[in-house]
């Protein structure tokens, strides 16, 4: 069977979603001829090429439609008015962002030669300070992604109100209880990305002529041409059967009644996609009968009907096969910089090759989060030696050493033994992840990650309250998170943390204490960014499922045969969101390094209370001491080179330093012997196998572990895990 697989308009411009790479290489696998395609970046590079400029986002046409809208504009105008401008410089700065053209960075940096609408006047005035510490590199990409937001928000203003880099009428597909304006939408096909969306479905499947088409929808600003791209091929090449999934399927759609989306799509697939997909095809192949079908729905006499048998049948995660970007083309996504924050840029810079260490989450408690479901609640973690042959693979295949490990919370056992067979295999890439604060990221495994290439991780500390922490089920606490967090940064690696306000049962105080909380900790360095959300109330989470547990009461929306997924409700206690505004200033003052000294109600329109948190907090945290845990079974690791023995002692060697230890020949043959046993690549070197090296050689192994040697080396190098 020849399938083709189908990234919709718009996910991402920096780098492909990864579904349907991953479903690629399962099907081939399994045999199936199957080809992908991310529609959604060719739809925004045909709309917004020199072309696309001309013919439609300044044609005379659009103009004479929106000129009132235009005229009242004082941003559009301009950009009007520099049309020409734009139509010139769009391919050097599309070439330059998709990285073909570095040295065009001097002249993207000289004042004039790009237009500046908005989206520059948005930025200081002083000079080269309103890009901040940026490199001319960076400095020219920023300038030139500005460019590409000025137009964008000029298209969107004057010809489609439902156009964005990364969503299409997302606010349509936010969990509507009944398909009724989404149906409508659907139906209406006249806007130009549908138009351009339509010309390039036509040509991939004269060119593929597949007998599936699958959309991959992870998100809400996917769906709406997700549904016209499909009632285009469904017209245009009706024996092909047309399937949906993805992630905003696995959430919002999992108990559908309108058969209308039935004129859309012939099936409709829940969770992961590799076993669905495998036993659809065999089904429409003639090869097993509907019952064997695994989460599936499909319309029947007039009525979605679900097929899911056997129950609980997945493949494990070590099964699956590294996923396959090819036809993906790598060379034209863009690598955009819209702020300065090197820790928030990571998710619009690339391109990353997204993995994932473990499906599901370890912990999977989180009382926000929607743990009953399978991407989630089922935690099957991979293999370090098969994650390490995927990564080598993916970057004989794509010439890409920068990896994104999209798990929900990566295990810290798993990235330590990843992070062993990188460096045992002198395997070099730059790699971050998702995880949880716990206590098991100790200063030797951050060091250790940060060697085999680890660069940043992201995390979420939430409500910033020990309270809250408890009664949302977290499993940290202010001081570990504080803890983790400085293991990390001094290790090099960014942190990235998440925020939550408006939790059932926080209180304005609390929140307050919360902020001067994050307030320390980007004071003393521990974080270099974080995101403050507004809790979000979802059908699948554990408040969802017990509400009453956390004082709310739900109150709607009612379904009427679509989605659902967030959830109305009514609590007792107070009502936070109008501190969202305050939160984000001084978030955004944080990440630059400023206003750590000035009071948090400068950040707020109205008055709140005065926090009640030591001002000296996070500063008593981090200057304690991180105990080393010394067991028997710890094991010992040396990752750099091994020292040379001199007439003085020994000669320590790294890519950024060259030290003498002076020491006698005895201990230098000691040490040698000591390092050379717990190199990566050797068999596994415990602290008891330690105390029997150590007497072998005449040496008191307690005595010589607390002694100043053995500081010494831990300074070089050495690892105790």
């Amino acid at each position: 069977m020849t399938i083709l697989l189908i990234n919709p308009p718009f996910c991402q411009l920096n780098t492909p979603y990864p579904g349907t790479a991953f479903l690629k290489a399962w099907l081939r696998k399994k045999g199936h001829q199957v080809h992908q395609a991310d529609t959604g970046l060719e739809t925004y590079l045909r709309l917004f090429s020199r072309k696309g400029l001309e013919e439609i986002v300044f044609s005379p046409l659009s103009a004479e439609s929106f000129k009132k809208t235009i005229e009242s504009n004082d941003s559009l105008k301009r950009i009007w008015q520099l049309r020409l401008q734009y139509c010139e410089v769009i391919e050097p700065v599309l070439s330059f962002l998709q990285g073909k053209d570095s040295t065009m960075a001097t002249v993207l940096c000289r004042p004039g030669y790009l237009p500046e609408g908005e989206r520059f006047s948005g930025r200081e005035e002083e000079g080269d300070e309103r890009y901040g510490s940026l490199g001319i590199t960076d400095k020219a990409r920023l300038r030139a992604t500005l460019v590409l937001e000025d137009l964008a928000d000029f298209y969107r203003l004057s010809s489609d109100e439902n156009f964005g880099f990364s969503r299409y009428a997302d606010h349509l597909a936010m969990s509507p209880p009944s398909f009724d304006t989404l149906y409508s939408k659907a139906l209406d096909r006249d806007s130009h990305v549908s138009r351009i969306h339509r010309e390039i479905l036509k040509e991939k499947m004269e060119l593929f002529k597949p007998d599936m088409v699958g959309f991959s929808v992870p998100f809400p600003g996917n769906l709406l041409e997700s549904l016209r791209g499909a009632a285009f091929i469904k017209e245009e090449y009706p024996d092909v059967h047309l399937t949906l999934g993805g992630g905003y399927i696995n959430t919002e759609l999992r108990d559908i009644s309108d058969i209308r989306i039935s004129e859309f799509f012939d099936s409709l697939t829940l969770d992961d996609g590799e076993d669905t997909m495998e036993i659809l095809c065999t089904y429409l192949k003639g090869e097993n009968k509907r019952e064997d079908l695994v989460r599936t729905w499909l319309p029947i006499e007039g009525e979605w009907r679900f097929f899911d048998g056997p129950p609980g049948y997945h493949i494990k995660h070590k099964e699956r096969p590294a996923p396959d970007y090819s036809e993906l083309p790598m060379e034209k996504y863009l690598s955009l910089v819209d702020r300065e924050n090197p820790m928030h840029r990571l998710w619009s810079e690339g391109p990353w090759i997204k993995m994932m260490l473990a499906h599901g989450c370890y912990w999977k408690r989180c009382a926000f989060c929607d743990t009953s479901l399978d991407y989630i609640q089922r935690f099957d973690p991979g293999k370090a030696s098969v994650l390490v042959d995927q990564i080598e693979e993916l970057i004989e295949s794509t010439g890409s050493r920068s990896f994104h490990f999209v798990d929900e919370a990566a295990p810290p056992s798993l990235m330590k033994e990843m992070a062993l067979e990188l460096i045992r295999r002198r395997c070099s890439i730059s790699w971050w992840t998702n995880i949880r604060f716990e206590k098991n990221f100790t200063p030797q495994l951050c060091r250790l990650l940060a060697r085999s290439g680890c660069i940043a991780i992201s995390g979420g500390l939430e409500v910033a309250s020990d309270r809250l922490l408890e009664s949302i089920d977290k499993g940290v606490t202010v001081s570990q998170v504080s803890r983790v967090a400085a293991s990390f940064r001094k290790a090099g690696i960014m942190v990235h943390a998440y925020l939550m306000y408006g939790f059932p049962g926080q209180n304005s105080q609390e929140l307050i204490d919360s902020l001067d909380v994050v307030r320390q900790l980007f004071m003393h360095g521990l974080i270099q960014s974080a995101y403050w959300h507004h809790f979000a109330l979802t059908a699948h989470s554990p408040v969802g499922l017990n509400p009453e547990k956390f004082g709310i009461k739900i109150t709607g929306p009612q379904q009427r045969g679509f989605a659902r997924n967030d959830l109305s409700y009514s609590q007792k206690s107070e009502d936070l969101s109008a501190y969202g505004k305050g939160l984000t200033a001084a978030l955004y003052n944080y990440m630059r390094g400023e206003g750590f000294d000035l009071p948090l109600k400068k950040w707020f329109s109205f008055k709140i209370e005065n926090p009640r948190v030591n001002r000296s907090l996070i500063k008593k945290i981090v200057e304690g001491e991180n105990e080393l845990e010394l067991q028997d079974s710890s094991r010992l690791i040396w990752y750099e080179a091994l020292p040379e023995q001199s007439e003085e002692g020994l000669i320590f060697r790294a890519g950024n330093y060259q030290e003498l230890m002076h020491i006698s020949p005895g201990e230098s043959e000691f040490i040698l012997k000591l390092l050379e046993n717990c190199r990566p690549e050797a068999a596994v070197f415990t602290l008891k196998d330690f105390d029997s090296l150590a007497e072998g050689h005449g040496i008191n192994g307690d005595s010589w572990l607390s002694g100043n040697l053995f500081q010494e080396l831990m300074d070089y190098g050495l690892l105790i895990l």
